[in-house]
């Protein structure tokens, strides 16, 4: 038996021009679907510039509802009419709180649900706790037509944690949007190795493909800027990167699972069945004692 799965990231520039960027992640959208594609990853919060660099009470009112937020509508259109999957992160705005989210819509068009990212980061040029509550969701898996997925955001990337759950909740392949580059307080802080190591990590622990996908170009804010450093990959079940964007191209990646033979491999190491989740208790403290 075989299952047979493409996916693909996508990596652009981002504008203070709504509407051109999402006509921009179209045409990558559209691209990928030419190429095979039925599960397609846009970056983090592609329809305005990163605006955490600086804490802005202005930026605050990007905030849309889930009804109100253009890209979502678009992208439902778009997924039906190429009969493809699209991940769609936004900052929605939901009764008095705000959140970094992404909705799933599947290649019908419909709307599967909505993830609010959980874990949200704090320093110079990443200010994204002045503008985003702690999602409050949980990690969560999707069924869609194609595989069932599980998304994290950004920051998420970094906690094996998110990962772990993701792969015990059912998911067949990670998917990570992204928008991180250069450090504004020091040139000589360069993340993008760990940044991909980290994650090949994760897909080789959960012997489970992960598609990344990030942002390019230079973001200025104040006396601020980002310089988004892109390399969007793809990493197959033992963390190997089979596809790789560089640091200032646009463009895609597109690449082909079998996912009865991942599973088949994924059984066989045994790494599920030896866990000893029992064991596992410092990881819900803080301290390493006390239960948060």
């Amino acid at each position: 038996m075989s299952r047979i799965v493409t996916v693909a990231a996508t990596q652009m520039a981002c504008s203070w021009d709504r509407t051109a960027n999402i006509a921009n992640a179209e045409k990558l959208v559209r691209q990928a679907a030419a190429k095979g594609a039925q599960i397609i990853l846009i970056q983090e919060l592609f329809e305005t510039p990163y605006f955490c660099q600086k804490p802005n009470p202005d930026y605050l009112q990007l905030a849309t509802s889930v009804e109100e937020n253009a890209a979502i509508a678009h992208f439902q259109k778009l997924a039906k009419e190429l009969q493809v999957v699209l991940p769609i992160s936004f900052f929605e705005h939901a009764g008095r709180a705000r959140y970094n989210s992404i909705v799933i819509i599947d290649a019908d068009g419909k709307n599967l649900g909505i993830y609010r990212k959980s874990h949200i980061p704090d320093g110079p040029g990443y200010h994204e706790k002045y503008y985003f509550n702690p999602g409050d969701t949980g990690f969560k898996v999707w069924q869609t037509r194609y595989a069932k997925i599980g998304v994290g955001i950004c920051w998420d990337q970094w906690f094996p944690e998110s990962a772990r759950s993701m792969a015990l909740l059912g998911a067949e392949l990670l998917f990570y949007p992204t928008a991180i580059g250069s450090e504004p307080h020091d040139p000589n802080i360069t993340s993008r190795e760990h940044w991909q190591r980290v994650q090949q990590g994760h897909a080789g622990a959960n012997l489970m493909p992960l598609i990344a996908s990030n942002r390019i170009g230079r973001e200025d804010q104040g006396d601020y800027h980002i310089n988004f450093y892109g390399s969007s990959f793809i990493a197959n079940q033992f963390g190997e990167k089979i596809a790789e964007l560089n640091q200032t191209e646009e463009g895609v990646l597109v690449h082909s699972f079998d996912l009865d033979a991942l599973e088949h491999t994924r059984s066989a190491w045994g790494v599920f069945r030896d866990r000893r989740p029992n064991l596992y208790g410092p990881i819900k403290t803080l301290d390493g004692e006390l239960q948060s």
